[in-house]
């Protein structure tokens, strides 16, 4: 069995890397860019995380996430750990 390393899929590869989601952000504003660097990693976060994160306020994190969300570039769903809060993460 052979694999070679550039026939696989990189299911870890964060979404900035690709070309398309890069254009799409380009025209957001600069909260929406930082919110979208700091959900880089992978791991869903709550707007609170995401506001302590990034240093901005819930409102700026509210509207970048809106802004986000417009362009698809994330999604949000309920948190396992507390079914009140939703937790945004960014789409692939």
């Amino acid at each position: 069995m052979s694999t070679r390393t550039e026939e696989r899929a990189q299911p870890d590869e964060s979404p900035l890397a690709d070309p398309d989601f890069r254009e799409r952000l380009r025209d957001l504003p600069p909260s929406a860019k930082l919110v979208a660097k700091v959900l880089e990693d992978g791991s869903p976060q709550s707007q609170g995380q995401l506001a302590e994160e990034s240093l901005l306020p819930d409102r700026t994190v509210r509207y970048a996430l809106n802004r986000l969300e417009e362009e698809d570039l994330v999604e949000s769903r309920y948190s396992f750990h507390d079914a009140r809060k939703q937790v945004y993460y960014l789409v692939n």
